[in-house]
């Protein structure tokens, strides 16, 4: 099944330069290439990745049973990868194409009953992998459960939507919010332990010297009050999550509470993982640096990274489970 669901991506999101792939370390049908190859065909009796998910359940037969890794759908990541790095591509912060994704992705958690607003991101002008970028506006997309309340108990999983010029970023970062969309999807239709707030991040990428990066989590972080930043128990970034057949849980430090979490959470639903230290290359080192709780899951190498070659084809439908399963374990009531 990997290898007929094998697609996507460009690109990555660190600002570190990530070592050569090793031959034949792409797992799953994961490979480059310069140029998004013709789709593959769906397994029979499969939904097309190509086409809008079905209908959720009514509320009445879902919205009390707790969510489970199994909920989730990872035809909804597919389909997230395909359009935004195979229909939309590069997505630099401050260019049409950044809003156009913007808009679909606010669309999607719109039509699974979220609240979503866009956060206005003001980003300067710099130099992104090689390529220089203006000054201007971005936005994070913020999606809340029906009668959320900042000020109360909550989880934040995120994943930025921006990519360097170059890249059509299907790795980096189409793969992150489509496990976040497929998360989110399952978690409209069921109960988590705590209400959980879905961002796909602006301006993540770099914009030249180390600290010009990271604008829109930034952002997000400046803009919460006292009381909301006491309410958020834990953030998770996914963040080249489509790559491998394990999957990278990373801690700003040596180890923490959210990665040891995560890593229990990743051996309830059966997925394989690397822990990763010393791991602060996205949006969660902003909310660790702002003394909150957060863990990033991803950061595979390989050889699209920030370069033409980020297409569908270089994702794997099978990674991208595994970071969907990750992800509701962790959310799922115990």
């Amino acid at each position: 099944m990997a290898a007929a669901f094998a697609l996507l991506v460009t690109g990555g999101c660190s600002t570190e330069q990530p070592e050569p792939e090793e031959p034949g370390a792409a797992a799953d049908g994961a490979g480059g290439g310069t140029t998004p190859p013709e789709e593959p065909a769906d397994e029979p009796g499969e939904e097309p990745t190509g086409s809008p998910p079905s209908a959720p359940e009514t509320p009445e037969e879902t919205a009390d049973e707790p969510l489970s890794a199994d909920d989730v759908d990872r035809t909804v990541a597919v389909r997230a990868v395909r359009h935004l790095a195979g229909r939309i591509g590069p997505r630099e912060a401050t260019g049409e194409a950044y809003a156009r994704a913007a808009r679909w992705v606010s669309a999607e958690l719109s039509r699974l009953g979220y609240e979503v607003e866009q956060q206005r991101v003001d980003v300067p002008a710099g130099e992104s992998w090689g390529v220089a970028v203006p000054a201007g506006r971005s936005v994070n997309v913020v999606a809340t459960p029906p009668g959320f309340d900042p000020t109360e108990p909550h989880l934040v999983v995120g994943a930025h939507l921006d990519t360097v010029p170059q890249a059509p970023g299907a790795e980096d970062n189409a793969s992150g919010v489509g496990a976040m969309l497929s998360v989110a999807e399952a978690a409209s239709q069921r109960t988590t332990r705590l209400p959980t707030v879905y961002v796909a991040f602006g301006a993540e990428e770099p914009r030249g010297a180390p600290e010009d990066h990271h604008y829109g989590s930034r952002r997000y972080v400046a803009a919460m009050q006292p009381a909301e930043r006491r309410a958020v128990r834990a953030m998770v970034s996914l963040d080249r999550v489509g790559v491998g057949d394990r999957v990278p849980v990373g801690s700003a430090y040596d180890t923490d509470p959210v990665q040891q979490a995560l890593l229990a959470a990743a051996r309830r639903a059966g997925a394989a993982t690397v822990a990763e230290g010393g791991q602060r290359s996205s949006d969660h080192w902003s909310f660790v640096r702002a003394g909150l709780p957060g863990a990033r899951l991803g950061s595979t190498p390989y050889a699209g990274y920030h370069s033409a070659g980020d297409v569908p084809a270089v994702v794997s439908a099978a990674q991208l489970e595994r970071v969907g399963r990750i992800v509701a374990a962790w959310l799922a009531p115990r």
